[in-house]
């Protein structure tokens, strides 16, 4: 999988198509967000509204200004949701700023008699029109599910907000409320009626008045997400996947990650000569690939520049998780993005493979150890499984998952046993000396997906949690050993984050630097299995294949990082909700009984 791969036009080029930052977003997008913080102050806090700092705020572009403190708290609310999406070029959010900025003008014409402010106001509303052609952005992916969001985030936000303004007039509050009364004057309020807490003066109604607009503008966006017309995440039709199937059939060997492009919740863009394609999930704004394009290589450049306009058209930030160092070549040169290694691929050459030897004696015992104990294995294609066996096998993989949060993304197919998969590999363990259990003498499961004609890629490994440890260790043994008679001649295991830095860094030698990371990956192990899998990995003394992240610049790595995160399910900022209310995953073409399940390969 190495070797130059040239572009279209027969020489290597540099192009930048992703989306850069832009000068104008970029500077409305925080002078948004100052100003929204600044009017934020401005209606909580009295003395803010007379000090010399609101007195300089109130001309910089967007400021309502202190004429009323509700005001001034919606105007910085509006602007602090704004500010994002007009960084991200976002056509809408323009708009709505286009809308809030002559209001702001008027309002401070009006209210406070400020010519200057009403015409600072404005010289941020002429660059917005003048660079309307900047902010053409589309949409990102969502659900209605948004709206539940946002009514969640939005009323602790207001809440916690209310307190504030609440407690913010110790001197003009009367008598001394306690805690309670405070956030049942603030729930009140939010609603638009008077709470158990009085002030002296007008305080009273300044106070009102504000827990009144956060109420209102809680409402008002609540109702705009749930009413706004629906633009779903994107997924795999069963034509895209005619097509990738088809494609794989031709290029399949090339990429060990190339199967699992045929996730169903992924979406996918085609080469204009339809002979390669980028499959992608769109993630928290990143438009997230995974492993190299599909299909000849000839053509990747023409999927590489879709995928590009892609997330130009959208302004989501580009980037691609685990592709071989071929596949980063391609993608540096034609994109002009940059790559950093991100760990490696174990690969064991099924020929090379023998458990004799100093090297394999802790696997080979504890395999000994486990046959001894009755456990048996058998290693078959899908389509040799039987129905009723495969409905077995997927409810045994369900219920030994161990966790609600469905993980994998870059190396994991998220079902089993479905049709359309005949060539998948699967591996089980049985145990026939005891009470047949749920799941019959079934005891650990290893599928693998289809490399090319002579390989497989593990997709998932589960197992009975009462069953003797070493499971795993023993399916991939019987599935190397049965792999001959399969035509297999190599198949790839887990892939190891940061596997080098791991390796090196326990040598002797090893500089401070390097052991001090060495020492943060084994920390984050914790959480992450990084360690473990390298060692896991390393016992079969497989070959390493480098796997590369390709981003856009490194500002974008934190971002990237919480998205992939986010994409293999070790990280979930969506809400928590009850399994009936949760969107099902699509179900198995063509078979209806097949159960979508996600499998865990990555760390």
């Amino acid at each position: 999988m190495s070797g130059e791969v040239p572009s279209r036009s027969g020489r290597a080029r540099r192009i930048v198509r992703g989306p850069r930052p832009e000068a104008v977003p970029a500077l409305v997008g925080r002078a948004c967000a100052v100003v929204g913080v600044l009017d934020i102050a401005a209606g909580v806090f009295p003395r803010f509204r007379h000090s010399r700092m609101h007195a300089m705020a109130e001309v910089l572009p967007g400021s309502l200004g202190p004429f009323a403190a509700a005001l001034s708290l919606s105007a910085g609310v509006l602007l602090l949701l704004l500010a994002h999406g007009l960084k991200r070029r976002k056509r809408r959010a323009w708009r709505a700023a286009v809308a809030l900025l002559p209001a702001g003008a008027v309002s401070q014409f009006v209210y406070r008699h400020s010519v200057i402010g009403a015409l600072i106001s404005l010289a941020l509303f002429v660059p917005l029109v003048m660079h309307r052609d900047e902010f053409k952005a589309l949409p990102d992916p969502r659900s209605r599910w948004r709206a539940l969001a946002n009514f969640v985030l939005m009323s602790a936000g207001s809440l916690a907000l209310g307190l504030v303004i609440v407690s913010a007039h110790p001197k003009r509050t009367i008598g001394d409320p306690s805690l309670a009364d405070r956030i049942t004057h603030v729930l009140y309020g939010l609603f638009g009626f008077e709470g158990p807490v009085d002030y002296e003066g007008s305080t009273s109604w300044t106070v009102a008045f504000s827990l009144g607009a956060l109420g209102l503008i809680t409402a008002v966006t609540t109702i705009y997400l749930a009413f706004r017309p629906e633009h779903p995440a994107a997924h795999l039709t069963e034509e895209d996947e005619t097509q990738l199937r088809a494609l794989l059939e031709k290029h399949g060997a090339r990429d060990s990650l190339g199967h699992f492009a045929l996730r169903r919740d992924k979406a996918v863009v085609f080469s204009p000569s339809g002979k390669a394609a980028v499959t992608y999930r769109v993630v928290s704004g990143v438009m997230l690939a995974s492993g190299d394009p599909i299909g000849d290589v000839e053509a990747w450049p023409g999927a590489i520049e879709r995928f590009m306009d892609e997330a130009k058209a959208h302004s989501w930030t580009p980037a691609v998780m685990g592709c071989s160092e071929t596949g980063g070549e391609v993608w540096t040169r034609e994109t002009g993005l940059d790559a950093l290694e991100l760990g490696d691929e174990a690969v064991v050459d099924v020929a090379d493979f023998s458990l004799a030897g100093r090297a394999m004696r802790n696997v080979r015992q504890m395999v000994k150890r486990i046959e001894r104990a009755g456990y048996e294995t058998r290693v078959r294609r899908i389509r040799d499984v039987g129905e009723a066996e495969l409905d077995r096998i997927r409810r045994a993989a369900e219920d030994w998952r161990g966790t609600d949060t469905e993980r994998g993304f870059s190396m994991a197919l998220g079902r089993i046993g479905d049709p359309a998969d005949g060539d998948c590999l699967i591996a089980t363990a049985h145990k026939t000396d005891e009470q047949p259990g749920q799941y019959g003498d079934l005891k650990a499961i290893l599928h693998f997906v289809p490399w090319g004609t002579d390989g497989v890629s593990l997709d998932l490994m589960r197992r009975d949690r009462s069953a003797d440890p070493g499971m795993n260790e023993l399916l991939i043994v019987a599935a190397l050993q049965a792999a001959p008679k399969l035509g297999i001649t190599r198949i790839s295991l887990n892939f190891a984050m940061f596997r080098s830095a791991l390796a090196r860094g326990e040598k002797i030698g090893a500089g401070p630097v390097l052991r001090a990371w060495r020492g943060l990956l084994v920390f984050l192990s914790r959480w992450f299995q990084i360690e473990s899998l390298y060692k896991f990995n390393a016992k079969f003394q497989p070959r390493w294949e480098p796997r590369f992240v390709v981003y856009r610049a490194s500002g974008d790595l934190p971002r990237i990082g919480l998205a992939a995160m986010q994409a293999e399910g070790f990280v979930s900022l969506a809400l928590p909700l009850p399994r009936f209310l949760r969107r099902q995953p699509p179900a198995p073409r063509p078979c209806a009984h097949s159960i979508a399940e996600q499998g865990v390969r990555a760390a």
